[in-house]
């Protein structure tokens, strides 16, 4: 059998001996707005989704369709979601963490071992292996990439519908020169994250 190229890091984890592996990633590190959201997912192996690679280098329309054949043929699949103001309470790093954490923890399954996209989590609970750039070289964590992704896009469109003056819907939160206009215009809305703000907002969060 032929091992396509991005499954070659759970291929030799199941050939360890581990049947359930969970990718991990997350999406929302960067935006001024709007919460870190995490997925973890979980494939029988072998089981793979033709395309799946890093959320960032893929059309919208490319992830949607992505998205749901990985959740139809995912084993199991959680996300786990830390809001603005955890972000400002505990700073970014940890709230990437704790979303991580929730994630796993509510996949339904214990799993044997973690792919995790960057940065390994601190307290080891599960073996793992951190993977630079892991959402473009292993599938697991390319899946869980695509998850958090259009996850946390549809949440920012939601937040669009009730805070229509910033354009949630198009940058998604991140800190585009339309963005950091609109917070200079009108202020920062209930989602900012008010520890991102100093600069844009001259100390006044």
């Amino acid at each position: 059998m032929e091992i396509p190229e991005r499954l070659l890091f759970e291929h030799h984890i199941w050939q360890s001996g581990v049947k359930v592996l969970a990718g991990v990633d997350e999406v929302g590190r960067g935006p001024l707005a709007g919460p870190v959201v995490a997925a973890a997912v979980v494939f029988t192996p072998y089981e793979y989704v033709e395309g799946v690679r890093d959320s960032k280098k893929l059309s919208e329309k490319k992830r949607d369709a992505l998205s749901a054949e990985i959740i139809e043929k995912a084993h199991a699949y959680a996300f786990g979601i830390v809001d603005h103001t955890e972000i400002d309470r505990i700073n970014i790093r940890q709230a990437t963490f704790k979303a991580m954490r929730i994630a796993i923890g509510s996949l339904g399954v214990n799993p044997e071992y973690l792919l995790i996209d960057g940065e390994g989590l601190p307290d080891k609970i599960y073996p793992q292996e951190a993977l630079v750039k892991g959402d473009d070289r292993s599938f697991s964590i390319g899946a869980a990439s695509i998850l958090a992704k259009v996850k946390r896009d549809q949440m920012m469109k939601e937040y669009h519908e009730e805070f229509p003056l910033y354009g949630f819907d198009r940058h998604k939160g991140y800190g585009t020169a339309e963005h950091r206009k609109m917070i200079q215009t009108h202020g920062p809305c209930t989602i900012h994250r008010r520890s991102f703000l100093t600069k844009i907002l001259g100390g006044k969060g």
